[in-house]
């Protein structure tokens, strides 16, 4: 059953991707009033006074830079039927793993998982980044608390086709003693960062030893509108001769610049049952956004 369905997952990352269509990427721009309008062209003439923009819907129409409430930088991929899809505000990861894609520099991110867990990431470089986490339990009478910190390589090798990656997740738990451990990964992405299937592995270790078999990652994410992601995230480990998995389906939806995953999570074992885990986690940019 484990394999059945960890096969099935495979082939539609597969078959998702093979037929994501590439867009070549020219820039256009996107402006919003003091009153609320959004006009979406190409700048044909600017002067200290006003823009003339040529859009597709209206032509050329001139704005007062005294009624520019902000002006942002969006690319063709985002354009569909007229329509502006949304960026993705947590291009990087899909439910909690994160892909090959990197943060650019001065760009950042906060998450939040049912509340108790708490992330961010910024990016030092256009492929280097920082982060770290936070599980509050001290709230609760003082409870022994999780602190984790994160640092991930990016490595484009052909720019929104294929993507490596390589980082670490180290963790302690305040209030414990000799609690230290965390895990080792590289992973390579294939596909846009709308849609693309990630590969990797991941070494765990703590108490002074590092694991002997890692776990296997395998991720998909693949944009169905101007709002909507379809999501999966598996996990596969092999203890002690006892195959253990975890298999997720989902979806993101887009907040116009935050994101909002939710789905369920199946762990699957040799001798367990197949029931789903409900997850809900909530994702919000800040930095350098554009």
């Amino acid at each position: 059953m484990k394999t059945k369905v960890f096969l099935i997952t495979v082939f539609l990352c597969v078959i998702f991707t093979t037929n994501a269509q590439t867009i070549s990427d020219t820039t256009l721009v996107q402006i919003e009033t003091q009153d609320g309008n959004e006009f979406i062209g190409t700048v044909i003439l600017e002067d200290s006074e006003k823009i003339i923009l040529k859009t597709a819907n209206f032509g050329d129409i001139s704005i007062l830079k005294s009624n520019v409430k902000s002006t942002k930088e969006v690319t063709v991929q985002q354009i569909k039927d007229g329509k502006l899809w949304f960026a993705n505000p947590q291009s990087t990861r899909y439910f909690w793993s994160p892909n090959g894609y990197g943060l650019k520099k001065g760009e950042g991110y906060y998450q939040n998982i049912w509340v108790l867990w708490n992330q961010f990431a910024y990016g030092l470089t256009e492929n280097f980044s920082i982060g770290g986490a936070i599980v509050p339990l001290f709230l609760f009478g003082g409870a022994p608390t999780p602190l984790f910190g994160t640092v991930k390589l990016s490595i484009p090798l052909d720019k929104e086709k294929i993507n490596l990656a390589a980082g670490a997740i180290a963790g302690t738990v305040l209030g414990e003693s000799e609690s230290s451990f965390g895990i080792l990964y590289g992973l390579s992405t294939f596909g846009s960062p709308d849609n693309n299937v990630s590969l990797g592995l991941g070494f765990g270790f703590g108490g002074g030893e590092i694991a002997s078999t890692p776990v296997v990652n395998l991720n998909g994410m693949f944009r169905l509108s101007s709002r909507w992601y379809f999501l999966t995230e598996n996990y596969y480990i092999n203890i002690e001769d006892e195959n253990v998995g975890m298999i997720s389906l989902g979806s993101r939806w887009i907040i116009k610049k935050a994101a909002l995953d939710f789905g369920l999570f199946f762990p699957v074992v040799d001798a367990g049952s197949f029931i789903g885990i409900p997850w809900l986690g909530m994702t919000v940019p800040f930095g350098n956004t554009n």
